[in-house]
């Protein structure tokens, strides 16, 4: 509750306000031009915006004018933002976001609205209704996330604005449904951004003509989420640059030609018991992808890559028996993403391509990469996909190994013994492939080995290039916490590591 002392303060500070040419109490923030009382009202939450409205008419006037109305930060258990709007009483039952559109009515009618951002529990003709209303306004972002008693169709209201530069709609529940792409793809002249969660398209599992060279035709960001029955989806928005789809399981074909993307993440997609699935990727200006946890698909075709600086793969597995017809597949997305300079490869790619026979016959030579980041659990079923990798990266400079320990897993620790070349499979292994290594050793420069433990195949592979990379400059080893008596062999295993004949002179070695 407001103490006196508070209100006394607050009724002192608006008779200040509104009296200028007292000497004792002069408001010269009030003078300042709307824009930067606007401005720095911005920084603030809304509730504390609204009452600032109480202070005087001039206070009044900025808040029914403020430009950007987020009322996300609102705490819905409190009335006192609706009771500095209006004096209206309403019971603690009916408290939600149905105060929104009060704040809309009392709006000046001459200002535009920049922003309207909100989480609510809405009726569809509720949405609809406050989608309209900030239409009216000139409304150039609309971030919303409702839930919903039904599934309710895409708002019309959006389609047709002139204003709109964002659209983001996300369903918490139960989703909503697109309206046929005839109608869609007449309207949003002006946006450039959309980003869509929670489309229900079983009744329109195909969509092929909604986003074309002729629709969306200042569209430069897209973000498609969770869209349940979507099997096949083509995007070809002349204008696009940024393109994100997520969680679309049930994807049967995904065409994406666009000569002005430049960055495409797909994650959690494409339906892992279809066999037939297909990708088909043309983007001459794409510098950054982010395959991340995605089904297998039956065919891959990447085309016109040419421009890609930074690639991200990994593939979610549904069982290890994988058709030779995918397998084929991951090792031609893999070569659609030669021109590359920087490349992660989580540990699925790794166990896929250790599966292959003479796996680097089928990948491109990555021929552009400089960093290349892997993510494994290091077993020694891997070391060969680790070999066909380095024969296909002949310029790498820098390695980042990162090793996640899988407990499950049995481990074969380093000893005194092992350090006889002889009695170590994975040294005699990694001796072997020395002659189709010697591009990859004599370019590189920095290894970097996370989650390090001293065991059998990381130090046979840190051994190994050691001895072999003629311009190796610096490898760091990090190794993670150990008890005492681990702490004891991992000594004896650096002063090991350190008296043995290294094949740069440059080299530096670093435990952390």
């Amino acid at each position: 509750m407001e103490t006196r002392s508070a209100k006394r303060r607050k009724v002192l500070f608006a008779e200040n306000c509104e009296a200028p040419n007292n000497n004792n109490g002069i408001d010269r923030i009030s003078d300042l031009p709307d824009d930067i009382l606007h401005h720095i009202l911005f920084l603030l939450p809304i509730k504390s915006i609204a009452q600032t409205s109480v202070l005087a008419k001039r206070w009044r006037s900025l808040w029914s004018s403020f430009p950007d109305l987020d009322f996300t930060t609102i705490n819905t258990t409190s009335t006192s933002l609706i009771t500095n709007i209006s004096t209206t009483r309403r019971s603690p039952h009916s408290l939600s976001m149905d105060f929104i559109p009060q704040v809309l009515a009392l709006r000046d009618k001459h200002s535009d609205l920049r922003t309207l951002r909100f989480r609510a529990r809405l009726s569809f003709s509720g949405l609809n209704g406050l989608i309209r209303c900030a239409i009216r306004h000139n409304v150039q972002e609309l971030d919303v996330e409702v839930a919903t008693e039904d599934y309710f169709n895409f708002p019309r209201g959006a389609i047709t604005s002139e204003s709109l530069r964002v659209f983001k709609l996300k369903s918490r529940y139960p989703g909503f449904r697109l309206l046929p792409s005839s109608l869609m793809t007449g309207g949003f002249r002006s946006l450039h951004t959309l980003s869509l969660s929670l489309v229900i398209l079983y009744e329109q599992s195909s969509l092929l003509d909604l986003f074309t060279e002729s629709s969306f035709p200042r569209l430069k960001k897209l973000n498609l989420d969770a869209c349940f029955g979507m099997k096949h989806l083509k995007v070809s928005c002349r204008a696009l640059e940024d393109l994100t789809l997520e969680n679309c399981f049930q994807l049967y074909g995904l065409d994406i030609c666009c000569v002005k993307l430049e960055k495409l993440r797909v994650t959690s997609c494409f339906d892992a018991y279809y066999d037939d699935s297909l990708v088909q990727i043309n983007a001459p200006r794409l510098r950054i992808i982010l395959w991340e946890y995605n089904a297998i698909t039956g065919t891959s075709c990447l085309q016109n890559l040419t421009s890609l600086c930074e690639a991200s793969v990994g593939f979610f597995l549904l069982h290890e028996d994988i058709s030779m017809e995918k397998l084929q597949s991951v090792c031609d997305l893999l070569s659609g993403l030669s021109h590359a300079h920087s490349l992660t490869l989580e540990s699925q790619c790794i166990e896929i391509l250790s599966s292959l026979k003479n796996s680097s016959h089928f990948l491109h030579p990555f021929n552009n990469i400089k960093i290349l980041e892997l993510h494994t659990d290091f077993n020694k079923n891997i070391v060969p996909g680790l070999a066909s990798i380095f024969r296909s990266s002949p310029i790498l400079h820098t390695l980042i190994l990162r090793i996640v320990n899988d407990y499950k897993i049995e481990r074969r620790q380093w000893n005194r013994d092992l350090w006889d070349m002889s009695t170590s499979k994975e040294e005699q292994y990694w001796e072997s492939q020395i002659q189709t290594l010697k591009p990859f050793l004599s370019h590189l420069k920095v290894v970097k080995i996370h989650g390090f433990l001293e065991c059998e195949n990381e130090v046979s592979l840190a051994k190994f290039l050691l001895k072999h990379g003629k311009n190796l400059q610096e490898m760091t080893l990090c190794t993670a916490h150990c008890n005492y008596r681990d702490s004891l062999r991992r000594q004896k295993v650096r002063s090991q590591m350190m008296g043995f004949s290294w094949a740069s002179s440059n080299a530096k070695i670093a435990f952390q």
